[in-house]
C-alpha cells in the first residue's frame, strides 16, 4: 500500500510513515513499501526475504508471499542467486566450462546447417539461372 493512502486512511502524517519505514530498514526489516516491483528491490531487500522465509514450509511461504506481493517463484529463484553468489570460483569455473562447450558444439551444429542450406539455396538458384537461359535460347516448350 502506497505511503500517501495509508498516511489518508489511518491520519498518520506522510512523514512519520517515512519516518518508521526508515528505522524499520535500519533495523534489517523487510519493508516493500518503497513503491518499487519486488524485482527491482536491493539485493538487502531480496536476500532479508530469503532469510525470512528459509524455515517456512510451503504453506507458510506461500501465506507469506501473499502478504508481501511476491511470488513463491521470485523467493526460489533468489534463493538460488544467494546459494551462488557463495560458491567457489572452481565450482564458477567448471560451470562456466561446461556452459562454454555446450555453446560451441550449438554453434559448431548450427554452422554446419547454415552451410548446408546455403549450398542448396546457390543449388536451387543455379537451377533458376539455366532454366531462364534455356528458355531465352530455345524458347518455351510447347505442348505436344
Amino acid at each position: 500500500m502506497p505511503v500517501r493512502r495509508l498516511a489518508e486512511e489511518t491520519g498518520i502524517t506522510d512523514s512519520t510513515l517515512y519516518t518508521w519505514r526508515k528505522r524499520a530498514l535500519s533495523k534489517g526489516v523487510i519493508v516493500p513499501g518503497t513503491g518499487n516491483k519486488p524485482d527491482k528491490w536491493s539485493s538487502e531487500e531480496k536476500f532479508a526475504v530469503v532469510l525470512e522465509t528459509a524455515t517456512l514450509n510451503e504453506s507458510e511461504l506461500s501465506e507469506y508471499c501473499r502478504k508481501k506481493g511476491l511470488y513463491p517463484e521470485q523467493v526460489t529463484e533468489w534463493k538460488t542467486a544467494c546459494l551462488k553468489a557463495n560458491s567457489s570460483p572452481v565450482d564458477h569455473r567448471k560451470a562456466l566450462s561446461e556452459d562454454r562447450k555446450r555453446d560451441k558444439k550449438a554453434i559448431k551444429s548450427l554452422t554446419k546447417e547454415l552451410k548446408r542450406k546455403d549450398k542448396a539455396l546457390a543449388e536451387t538458384a543455379a537451377l533458376l539461372v539455366l532454366r531462364k537461359k534455356a528458355q531465352a535460347i530455345w524458347g518455351d516448350p510447347e505442348d505436344d
